[in-house]
């Protein structure tokens, strides 16, 4: 199967830029997997398709605000760190702009070395291990001088950080939001559990590997990146109770998707456990947990595309895609929803 077989046409236009005021006003695509059939509507409209009994899962990843400008010792010249995970005691893997000033043993300063931070080691493909140095706690020292590491195609400064994280967003230690979860208010949720849905969290923190285009012409060679996931009894619990009686999982989210499949069974159930996730999902792979998906617009020839093209066809997905590009629908992190049903 090729990377070409999933692209399709996007005018630059359609990438949203910056979030609505109101999370729950964007546009719903509802996409019939079996029969291809659209539907348009408004995404405070998901309650009406989703029953009770039914089991809705959500990533209550909280994204860091991981992206620091500063400088060079003894230069002053402009560096930016961008965090990707952390390896220890106030050492990350990071991502250095430029590369080439940051050598084994560079030292850089931010917030007027509030922060500071020395390169101590190289990865193969170029990242750096960084230990940073500072007084009082990291996360206080981050959430003041880091800002959202927002993905490459938004343009536009943020004015609000929370805007980039979800509502329910708890569990520190994402580098992008899981975006299909932004659409949701905390009336919209409370509204869907009053119909009887039963609301479950999981956490998968999310990598900028999620941004990577797939550089191999066939995608069955594609490295796909590896993230951290965590999935208490509690909701393993309420997953299996309505696997058991005949309701639907509902995942928010390819990252709470990818979390499902990479811890079900043969027989859709799941289990309590965390560890790191590569799970590469195209199509010819059978889903075992997940029944339905809502999930944002992506990027051509993507990891992301080739995941719901697995869950109802990439005819149907491409044709779907057509379509919001003629409705003009707001596609990628700040846009537009679809559900796929």
């Amino acid at each position: 199967m090729k990377v070409t077989d999933f692209d399709f046409y996007l005018p630059k236009e359609l990438i949203a830029q910056h979030p609505l005021s109101h999370r729950d006003e964007a546009r719903l695509m509802v996409l019939d997997k079996k029969t291809g059939n659209i539907e348009h509507k408004v995404f405070k409209d998901i309650v009406d398709y989703l029953n009770p009994g039914d089991c809705l899962v959500l990533n209550d990843t909280r994204v860091l605000p991981a992206r620091l400008i500063g400088s060079k010792e003894g230069t002053n010249g402009k560096m930016e760190i961008l965090l990707l995970k952390r390896t220890g005691d106030d050492t990350w893997e990071t991502l250095v702009k430029p590369g080439k000033r940051a050598k084994i043993g560079s030292r850089f300063n931010f917030g007027g070395g509030k922060l500071k931070a020395e390169v101590i080691d190289i990865k193969e493909e170029g990242n750096r291990i960084v230990k940073f140095e500072y007084e009082g706690i990291f996360e206080e020292i981050l959430d003041e001088l880091g800002q959202m590491p927002l993905p490459p195609y938004i343009k536009e400064k943020l004015e609000d950080k929370e805007m980039y994280q979800t509502v329910y967003s708890k569990e520190e230690g994402s580098a992008a939001a899981p975006t299909a979860g932004l659409h949701f208010t905390k009336e919209l949720l409370n509204k869907i559990e009053k119909k009887g849905v039963d609301i479950a969290f999981l956490t998968l923190h999310v990598g900028l590997g999620t941004f990577r285009p797939v550089k191999v012409e066939n995608i069955e060679d594609h490295n796909m990146h590896s993230e951290y996931y965590c999935m208490s009894k509690d909701t393993a619990d309420k997953i299996n109770n309505a696997r058991k009686n005949g309701h639907n999982i509902v995942a928010v989210g390819t990252t709470s998707c990818r979390t499902l499949e990479t811890i079900g069974d043969g027989n859709g159930m799941v289990r309590e456990q965390s560890g790191w996730t590569d799970i590469f999902i195209y199509p010819g792979y059978k889903y075992k947990v997940v029944d339905k998906l809502i999930t944002n617009f992506h990027l051509p020839k993507s990891t992301l595309i080739m995941l719901v093209s697995a869950l109802c066809g990439r005819e149907n997905i491409l044709n779907a895609y057509n379509v919001a590009v003629d409705k003009k629908y707001r596609f990628f992190s700040f846009g537009d929803a679809m559900f796929i049903k």
